[in-house]
């Protein structure tokens, strides 16, 4: 197997909170790659795409399938819902897109379970004013049972009687569980196996190992995008904790979730808005509250495309973008929503922390004290002018390109495209970028 460095494959992240656009840029980045890997995540994450007037809301497939003849692939970090999938694959060919054909999963990817959802429905609930604010789709009881090496995967599928067998022993064991932590609760008898067993079956066709064929259609020369869901702040290990969700959603997981070597992911680009958004609960230091915080909001349509919760609203956050871009690596940023602050006559960007009288520009793991700090913010200028569906850096308005300038100098990242609209071709690439020059290189 070849282990050169792989310069044309290239990781896609959120850089904040999840929700910063990465479904519209996926896709637009898709026109050059091969394959797009989703390599983390479930169901709970919604990936909207906007194509002339039809709008798609992806959650498990990756965004890629909306591009003809592009191959598709969930990679082991994903945990997969059969039902949902299904559904969804049923939705995109109602549409006239073959995705079967060119949708492939991983045979090492986790399967949730109805008491996987139901578990979850009962630990929120058991928190009370500390829940979490997850989506109840039993995406991080999946994530559990994985790490607890007790979950089911897709290839397991492949044989319904130890399938079946299995599966009892879990339940089992989840039902002693519940009984102990949930007052007697119980995820109820186990006649829904054999229904389950049938229609996941559906999926066999496409089920591959991951690793084997990605690697080897690499050593082909395809070209691959790994897709990830969420966003920095809200991977497990590297986000406001325990306020994140439960896989690795930073570019670490798009070596782990798809089984290629880091050696062979050439760049990682941050996906982050002009300004900041979060979806429940957790720190959230430059959130903006008040009237002014709901005008963002309203003008942004931040609800959330799966769950229409809505989303809470900030400015731009300094400190937490170079942070991302440490932990990620990042070759560039893209910016989106910038058309969003067309309306502001001024913008505050947060530069610095401050905690107890001390200021620090470094991103706490603490989130008791991420709850406290107090941010110093600079104040730029708006441009009081649409950049709305925009396609060229010089048609920006003067005072759009030096907050982008300024956006770039303070994270340390170059900037490769600018999104001013929902799409696909509402977007500028940044012709002096080297990473935006060599996508588009094919």
């Amino acid at each position: 197997m070849k282990t050169s460095e792989g310069s044309n494959n290239v990781a896609i992240v959120g850089l904040q909170w999840g929700d910063e656009g990465k479904g519209k840029i996926v896709d637009s980045l898709s026109e050059y790659f091969d394959i797009i890997a989703r390599y983390q995540g479930g169901a709970n994450a919604g990936h909207t795409v906007v194509i002339d007037d039809n709008k798609f809301i992806l959650q498990l497939v990756p965004t890629g399938i909306l591009r003809p003849g592009k191959i598709a692939v969930i990679g082991q970090g994903v945990v997969v819902n059969p039902d949902a999938l299904l559904r969804e694959l049923d939705g995109l060919e109602g549409d006239g897109l073959n995705a079967r054909e060119r949708l492939k999963i991983s045979d090492r990817a986790h399967l949730i379970m109805p008491y996987h959802r139901s578990h979850e429905v009962a630990a929120e609930q058991a928190r009370g004013v500390g829940k979490i604010g997850t989506t109840a789709k039993g995406i991080g009881p999946t994530y559990e049972d994985k790490a607890g090496r007790r979950g089911l995967r897709t290839g397991d599928l492949r044989n319904p009687e130890a399938f079946l067998r299995k599966c009892k022993a879990v339940l089992s064991e989840k039902d002693r569980i519940a009984s102990a932590l949930f007052d007697g609760a119980s995820f109820g008898g186990d006649e829904w196996i054999g229904e389950y067993i049938e229609k996941a079956r559906a999926l066999l066709p496409m089920l591959v190992d991951a690793s084997e064929y990605l690697n080897d259609e690499m050593d082909r020369g395809k070209r691959i995008l790994f897709e990830g869901a969420q966003g920095t702040l809200l991977d497990i290990d590297h986000g406001t904790y325990p306020f994140v969700t439960s896989s690795n959603s930073s570019a670490g997981g798009a070596a782990t979730g798809t089984g290629v070597g880091p050696t062979r992911i050439g760049s990682v680009i941050g996906i982050s808005k002009a300004y900041t958004t979060r979806v429940g609960s957790g720190p959230f230091p430059t959130e903006i509250l008040g009237g002014d915080g709901e005008e963002l909001r309203a003008r942004g349509s931040e609800y959330g495309a799966v769950t229409g919760r809505p989303r809470r609203c900030g400015w731009f956050d300094v400190p937490a973008a170079r942070y991302g871009a440490r932990v990620n690596g990042l070759s560039a940023m893209i910016i989106t929503k910038l058309d969003i602050l067309d309306t502001l006559d001024e913008i505050p960007v947060g530069m610095e922390y401050e905690y107890r009288g001390e200021r620090f520009t470094s991103f706490p793991a603490d989130v008791d004290i991420l709850d406290q700090i107090k941010v110093h913010y600079r104040v730029l200028p708006g441009w009081k002018q649409s950049t709305f569906g925009l396609q060229e850096f010089s048609q920006l308005p003067q005072k759009a390109q030096d907050y982008l300038h300024f956006l770039s100098d303070q994270v340390g990242v170059e900037i490769a495209m600018v999104s001013t609209g929902p799409g696909r071709g509402q977007a500028i690439w940044c012709n002096e970028s080297r990473l935006a020059n060599l996508i588009r290189s094919k």
